[in-house]
């Protein structure tokens, strides 16, 4: 033994020597049989010293929740032995944990230097090592991969994790882009000062390295710092350090990464299927007539439109109620609103108002009742607020404001706004598009960007913007088609490039100030409309007036809003996969081409659910934009032209062309142009067929606005093609079958001629 460490005692012993001395009684109890949990009474009681955690006795324990994730907690010890555990909390799911698989107090008698090499756990198909110099926990894989290793600062509860050289992906919405390394996110919530290219923060303690692991840290809040390769998340000044919980998900297929983290936090919610139409927010207001002409004029022009959306009055002078925080009508807009929202409905539209919360923390249950319904910070009173409104024919709600809310209470508004209108129409699919949230909310709502300049820079970095916030867990996610603060370099040029990729988004949503250009028809009126720039600096400022004649905007959102109208039926599929799955929308390529290291740190172009790459136009009078296409083969969307992947190509674009490819094996089914999704049609579904490699595709279909789904009340038809057989086949695989018969059409990629397919329930082939 070290002479120096001869006669210290358990009351001059430091906390670098305690974590020295974890041996026979720590070491050994926590490394015994996995399949024997050992309770800590249970634990052998020879003389040691207590494990220290930022000044705290504390107890470890490491919970094998399933194969692939491992629960870590260190728990403070109280004067009386007992354990203060971890509270449970609105980001986790409920749900029965198992027990955990060891536990860990008191440091052991000490050792002679270098004879402890540690032992392993299992862990699925792993094994969980525990080192003591310093405390350190990793996962090893059966080829000796280190994923990551996890080491705790006894002084201050940090854990430091090993990133490696891959990107860090994560972290929520907002901050530096893409790969989060080099930089340290506080876990600070809310809209920056000033003009914003990033646009608002959403922090979501989850951080995914890309060679296989995700940490998810649930307890305490606290700021991660990845400036090193060796990252390191740090409790915040004045929240405890302890409790200390989070999770480590591992796997080498990404796509069960983000499974584990949603049977965490909770699966997406399916969402009623208008809410993925195209969505028009409206601003200043002058009259009823206005209204209603905005709202005709989408149909007249037969540009497709499910959602109208109205600011409340304090953002802008004449919104559709009183003030902030007002749930009443403004009548100079607004005479007769039951009358009108019935309109708007006769039109096929949804009417969303905007909501500003001026409460400064909320708590409580939409079902709470007596004293608590008095409360302006209980979610029973608050919610009540809106009941006049809702009962009016509201379909959905636009919260703002409320970043000073605590995460807690940011999650808790979410949630409000889920139970709240099921309360009321218990079959109806709720809607809310929020500005705040956390680690959850992807189980109620939807998110946006928040306030963004208008400007080429901002469009590119809401494309990292959009991918990272997917790849937080959170898939339903957008920006303000446009822009929120308008700046001359606002053209008709940035807002058709704008819009092509928000045609591309979960959310596809126009909205900014100068609201006018942000109509589809907005650019060839020679008017800006109310001008709204008032109190806002820097680059603030109107486009020149020329460019109010241009004639080229129109027909290009209309071409995007017929795309994404015909698209629906393979969007819906893919957002019912994300509610299943947990995997995102708008994807990473690096999700689906993990082993592909340009994949891995691709940034400005996505895939829009598994078989469409996305590659936005962010440049000004670009002529061309290179694309870099994953490994295998792919099809031009536009023209059908074949292309091999592994490389970049050069596509010649014009204004009207977002590049767009799609993968060997698809099988995409394109519906007909609606001018709303409920539209109904007697068009036939046509799946086109990309060949090259063999492929499936699950159309799910369902009413797309109530509950009934989950009764069984649904369909999933399987599309196959087999591609040495050049063989087509439909079946019925879940859910109702389709009754009579149902028609579909199937399309070669590239073929100007389709073959009629009448699906009768029973399996079919076609030769192609």
């Amino acid at each position: 033994m070290d002479d120096n460490k001869k006669g210290k005692t358990a009351k001059n012993l430091s906390r670098r020597d305690a974590l020295a001395l974890l041996g026979t009684a720590g070491a050994g109890a926590l490394l015994n049989s996995l399949g024997s949990p050992i309770a800590a009474a249970a634990l052998p009681q020879e003389p040691g010293f207590p494990l220290m955690i930022a000044g705290e006795r504390a107890e470890l324990r490491i919970t094998v929740v399933n194969p692939r994730t491992l629960r870590i907690s260190v728990l403070p010890v109280q004067k009386d032995g007992s354990v203060l555990e971890v509270k449970a909390s609105a980001e986790l799911v409920e749900r029965n944990w198992p027990e955990p698989a060891e536990k860990i107090r008191t440091l052991g008698r000490p050792q002679p230097r270098g004879q402890f090499r540690g032992q392993s756990i299992p862990f699925g198909d792993l094994q969980v090592r525990v080192l003591p110099e310093p405390l350190t926990i990793f996962v090893q894989g059966r080829r000796g991969r280190i994923i990551p290793r996890l080491r705790f600062d006894a002084d201050d509860a940090s854990v430091s994790f090993d990133r490696g050289v891959a990107p860090a992906y994560g972290l929520g919405e907002g901050g530096p882009q893409f790969d989060r390394g080099g930089q340290d996110y506080p876990m600070r919530n809310g809209q920056g000062m000033g003009l914003d290219v990033l646009g608002a923060r959403m922090p979501i303690p989850w951080v995914v390295g890309g060679i296989g692991w995700g940490l998810f840290f649930h307890r305490p809040y606290g700021t991660f710092d990845l400036r090193d390769r060796a990252g390191r998340f740090i409790p915040s000044a004045g929240e405890s350090a302890l409790p200390l919980d989070f999770f480590l998900v591992t796997s080498e297929d990404p796509a069960d990464i983000f499974k584990e983290y949603a049977q965490l936090t909770g699966f997406q919610q399916l969402p009623p299927i208008w809410s993925l139409g195209y969505q028009q927010s409206h601003r200043t207001l002058t009259s009823p007539e206005e209204i209603l002409t905005e709202a005709k004029t989408f149909r007249e022009k037969r540009l497709p439109c499910d959602v109208l959306i109205y600011l409340g009055t304090g953002f802008c002078p004449s919104g559709w109620n009183t003030g902030h925080g007002s749930f009443t009508f403004n009548e100079k807009v607004f005479p007769d609103p039951e009358n009108m929202i019935g309109d708007l409905h006769k039109e096929n539209f949804r009417f969303v108002p905007h909501v500003v919360l001026k409460a400064r923390r909320l708590h409580g249950e939409i079902s709470d009742s007596g004293a608590a319904t008095q409360d302006p910070e209980d979610i029973a009173n608050y919610w009540a607020t809106h009941l006049k409104v809702f009962e009016m024919g509201t379909d959905g709600w636009w919260p703002d404001e409320g970043d000073w809310l605590p995460a807690e209470d940011r999650l808790l508004r979410n949630q409000m706004y889920w139970d709240g209108p099921i309360a009321s129409r218990p079959n109806v699919r709720p809607y809310a598009l929020h500005r705040n949230g956390y680690a959850g909310i992807q189980r109620y709502g939807w998110l946006w960007s928040g306030d963004i300049e208008s400007t080429w820079r901002t469009l590119e970095a809401q494309i990292a913007v959009g991918i990272n916030t997917g790849l937080s867990g959170m898939p339903f996610w957008g920006t303000d088609t446009g822009g929120f603060v308008t700046t001359p370099e606002l053209t008709g040029e940035l807002y058709a490039r704008w819009f092509q990729f928000s045609s591309f988004c979960p959310l596809f949503r126009s909205h900014g100030r100068t609201w006018k250009l942000r109509l589809p028809w907005g650019w060839n009126t020679g008017e800006y409309g109310p001008e709204e720039l008032g109190g806002y600096r820097g680059d603030a400022g109107l486009p020149a007036k020329s460019e109010l004649h241009n004639p080229e905007v129109e027909p290009i959102c209309r071409k995007y809003l017929n795309l994404r109208y015909q698209l629906m039926p393979y969007l819906y599929s893919v957002v019912k996969e994300a509610s299943e799955t947990g995997m995102p929308i708008m994807r990473a390529l690096w999700l689906h081409y993990p082993d592909d290291s340009r994949s891995v740190e691709c940034s400005n172009e996505y895939l829009w659910g598994r078989d469409i790459l996305v590659a936005p136009v962010t440049e000004k009078g670009a002529p061309h934009k290179r694309v870099y296409l994953p490994p295998g083969t792919w099809y031009d969307f536009w023209t059908g032209e074949k292309a091999e992947g592994a490389t970049t190509v050069e596509r010649p674009i014009d204004l009207a062309t977002l590049p767009l490819y799609v993968r060997a094996g698809a099988i995409v089914p394109l519906g007909p142009v609606k001018q709303y999704t409920t539209e109904k049609s007697n068009e036939a579904v046509v799946f086109h067929v990309y060949p090259g490699a063999d492929g499936q595709f699950d159309l799910y279909e369902d009413d797309g606005t109530s509950f009934d789904y989950k009764k069984g009340k649904f369909t999933v038809l399987r599309a196959a093609w087999n591609d040495a057989q050049r063989q087509f086949r439909l079946s019925h695989t879940g859910g109702e079958p389709p009754s009579g018969g149902r028609k579909f059409a199937v399309r070669m990629a590239g073929a100007k001629t389709q073959r009629a397919v009448t699906f009768d329930g029973k399996e079919g082939t076609l030769q192609l």
